[in-house]
């Protein structure tokens, strides 16, 4: 929604600024300097993309963008009573009760209580890897860290990836705007003997390539690449809260202890207050 308020807010300043200096929006229709520009610049981006992966990640990258987010206070919420009922259970029973919950997570009983997160199946992975290495005997919470970290240290690096890519596209769109100019020089040059006023209907043309260039890139495209960023920092922390209360449970803490550390690092916005936790943490039944 805000990447939309804010586009609105971009293509309105400047339409509606050059319309108010006295402008007329159908000089700037030039399709070929556009072909040029938006072209050779997705043309450069699928150079330094030079993968399939991140190719396919810019195109949920932009649906990622216009829905913000992905987890809320309320996903958050869930995640904590989900960990809470698991250091519970590891708790009271021991941790080969989580067994046939992390072997068939899709069919766990426990797992269904909590939609948000069963329907995550990355979420779902990385909770069942590192439970699975506790009930083999690691019990090294530094060790363990350090294996967490790596691992989301390399998601973080795809996706990073994929931003990078968007932001190159923005930044190579100036300069092509520069090329397209440069071109509509050139066909001027040609036609240098003709009355001034279709010369400076051409150079203006030609000047049109300048200004798209930079509008697409500090306009449009580079804003957008730091909203992905911003959603991928956000979205990161979901997996930062798994690793805390984890790591927590490890160290040996009760299993309201390593919930209070799981939702410390979460950001303001999105993170319970202790009171909503332990009042969401108390409704939940025993676990099986």
């Amino acid at each position: 929604m805000f990447i939309i308020i804010g586009l609105v807010v971009v293509f309105g300043c400047v339409a509606g600024g050059y319309v108010a200096m006295g402008g007329k929006l159908g000089v700037l229709w030039e399709p070929f300097e556009f072909v040029i520009i938006l072209g050779g610049g997705l043309g450069a981006f699928i150079v330094t993309s030079n993968s399939k992966a991140i190719l396919g990640g810019v195109g949920k990258a932009f649906g990622r963008m216009f829905k913000g987010p992905t987890y809320k206070k309320e996903d958050f919420l869930e995640l904590l009573t989900l960990q809470y009922q698991i250091y519970r259970l590891a708790k009271t029973k021991g941790m080969l009760a989580l067994e046939p919950h992390i072997e068939n997570p899709h069919e766990s009983s426990l797992f269904a209580e909590f939609p948000k997160f069963n329907s995550d199946h990355h979420a779902v992975d990385f909770v069942c890897d590192y439970l699975r290495l506790m009930s083999l005997g690691a019990n090294n919470p530094h060790e363990v860290e350090a294996i967490m970290d790596l691992e989301l240290e390399t998601h973080h690096e795809e996706e990073h990836a994929v931003g990078a890519a968007i932001g190159g596209l923005g930044e190579s769109l100036p300069a092509l705007g520069i090329v397209a100019a440069v071109l509509g020089v050139i066909k001027t040059m040609g036609s240098i003997s003709a009355p001034p006023e279709i010369l400076g209907g051409l150079i203006g043309a030609a000047l049109v390539g300048t200004f798209f260039g930079i509008f697409m890139a500090y306009g449009v495209i580079s804003p957008m690449a730091g909203a992905f960023n911003v959603v991928v920092a956000e979205d990161s922390k979901y997996y930062e809260c798994i690793k805390s209360g984890m790591l927590s449970h490890m160290a040996g803490n009760p299993p309201t202890v390593s919930v209070e550390y799981a939702r410390k690092c979460l950001l303001s916005h999105t993170r319970p207050s202790f009171a909503e936790v332990e009042e969401a943490s108390d409704a939940l039944p025993a676990p099986a």
